[in-house]
């Protein structure tokens, strides 16, 4: 029998030589970080101040608890008016440089777009709802999958107003059999996901039907409170493990469950695709005469699973415009004189039936929505992990003009809600909303309502179209408009932004 001694040594010298080698690769590592340092004179953003310098358990109580009582918001505006444009923060092993400069958030998104990514952290917390879809991905994934999407948005297709039209007049006998008096928020919800479903798969899911099943409305539902319920994974960091909710994990699978029946759909496809002849594909093509998204993602995988995740990501990417008309009309609705003189702009160019020329001579309702996206921007908070060591040309120093080393696996983490309410770079009344700023305005980047670099929204002129066509109508219908909720705005943060008390509005004919 070995004595016991033996084994006790043998564990000591093994625990000893894991331990020499994890100090002699951190020195390493720290070494080699201190030299690139040095060379490229970089300098550390300031600190926001913790209670707890380690975990930063008291910034991760702050976000919950601002969360919670839809401040986010406010709270990282007030933590970038202490920390400056650029400041880092450290909660639970997790460093997150946190900026609202245009010039670092460039270099982020597009001059340095392959050192950074989605990363891990955003993959595991929305993986339950989005799986592997192009929100969550990287790399070789993500640039197939964008090349899969990009052709469904190009400008024949999305200038054509028919496929608005029908929808829009259902919004519009909605609000009238309601008697006018209405919550319009939860509307532009149905209305995008019926015009964005049918867009894309060929076939309106049906929430602003008289009587839509009921699979739909659960579907409707669950797709709200998933959301939500990632982004409270995501503020969560490193300590995600411990959101335990089951009503997410119900929801999840009702939006996954609903999204089976366009999943069968590709499959069926696919499959009558393989039985025909090239000349009868001809044929065929030149019937239908219109590129469906579904269509070419049939013919890219036959993978449930993959096909699942690219539809249900498609869904959601419907969820910033009902925010964006929300928001329109909450400002509207607050401000008469407004009403008036976008109303009378848009009169002045418009055309029955409503072309897409039109729209674009609507220069007063195109700054109207611009300044809608500068003060409400969809995507309000958005972050990047580093795949490797990079060094930023700006963001360290006090000043934050100094290079700024960021080391693999830290988080950057920039806010266009606070960016675009800077008064030096948008003027002293930028908390204000004025839309005749944008007869100047030469936006760059710092207004990032559509994100920037090779990630930027492909369906921004989508968004931008449905969202002019829908306001043009609504005002053209409607004399007038009269808020019946006068109280403050709240956030509520899904996977975008949109008003908690939605918009109780009385629409006169």
């Amino acid at each position: 029998m070995v004595p016991l001694n033996v084994y006790v040594n043998a564990a000591s010298v093994a625990v000893g030589a894991y331990v020499l080698y994890f100090t002699l690769k951190f020195l390493l590592v720290h070494r080699r970080r201190s030299l690139v340092k040095q060379k490229h004179g970089c300098l550390p953003a300031p600190k926001l101040y913790q209670k707890d310098p380690f975990l930063g358990t008291d910034l991760v109580l702050q976000n919950r608890n601002a969360g919670r009582e839809h401040r986010f918001l406010d709270l990282l505006k007030a933590r970038h008016d202490k920390g400056g444009l650029t400041y880092t923060t450290d909660t639970y092993f997790r460093r997150t440089i946190n900026t609202c400069d245009p010039d670092l958030i460039r270099n982020v998104l597009a001059f340095q777009f392959n050192d950074f990514g989605m990363g891990p952290l955003r993959q595991r917390s929305a993986a339950p709802l989005l799986g592997q879809g192009i929100f969550t991905t990287d790399h070789e994934t993500w640039s197939q999958q964008r090349a899969l999407i990009r052709p469904s948005f190009y400008r024949a297709r999305v200038t054509n107003l028919s496929i608005y039209k029908k929808h829009v007049d259902r919004l519009i006998a909605i609000i009238r059999e309601e008697n006018c008096k209405t919550d319009l928020q939860p509307l532009f919800v149905r209305l995008t996901l019926d015009t964005n479903s049918e867009y894309l798969f060929g076939e309106s899911v049906g929430l602003l039907s008289d009587q839509p099943l009921k699979h739909v409305t659960n579907f409707y539902r669950a797709l709200n409170y998933a959301g939500e319920a990632t982004i409270q994974r995501l503020r969560l960091g490193n300590l995600m493990w411990f959101h335990h909710d089951r009503e997410f994990k119900r929801c999840c699978a009702i939006v996954h469950e609903f999204a089976q029946q366009f999943v069968d759909k590709a499959l069926d496809f696919r499959r009558r695709e393989t039985l025909v002849s090239p000349d009868e594909k001809d044929v065929a093509s030149g019937e239908r005469q219109k590129y469906l998204f579904i269509d070419e993602l049939a013919k890219a995988t036959d993978n449930p699973t993959r096909l699942r995740d690219h539809i249900v990501n498609m869904l959601l990417a419907a969820d910033t415009t009902p925010g964006l008309l929300s928001f329109a009309f909450y400002m509207l609705s607050r401000n008469e004189v407004l009403w008036e003189k976008l109303r009378n702009h848009v009169l002045e160019h418009y055309c029955e039936p409503l072309t897409y020329e039109a729209l674009m001579n609507m220069t007063y309702l195109r700054h109207f929505i611009q300044e809608c996206l500068r003060l409400f921007p969809p995507i309000a908070t958005n972050s990047r992990v580093a795949h490797k060591d990079t060094v930023l040309p700006v963001g360290g120093g006090p000043d934050g003009k100094s290079p700024l080393f960021i080391a693999k696996h830290n988080v950057v983490t920039y806010s266009t809600y606070v960016m675009h309410r800077r008064k030096d770079l948008f003027g002293e009344d930028a908390d204000e909303f004025r839309p005749e700023r944008w007869e100047k305005l030469l936006p760059g980047w710092e207004y990032l309502p559509f994100n920037g670099g090779p990630r930027m929204c492909p369906g921004q002129k989508l968004a931008m179209t449905e969202t002019s066509y829908t306001i043009a109508r609504i005002l053209t219908t409607f004399s007038s408009i009269e808020s019946l909720d006068n109280s403050e705005w709240q956030e509520k943060i899904t996977l975008s932004l949109k008003l908690k008390n939605g918009i109780q509005c009385h629409l006169i004919s």
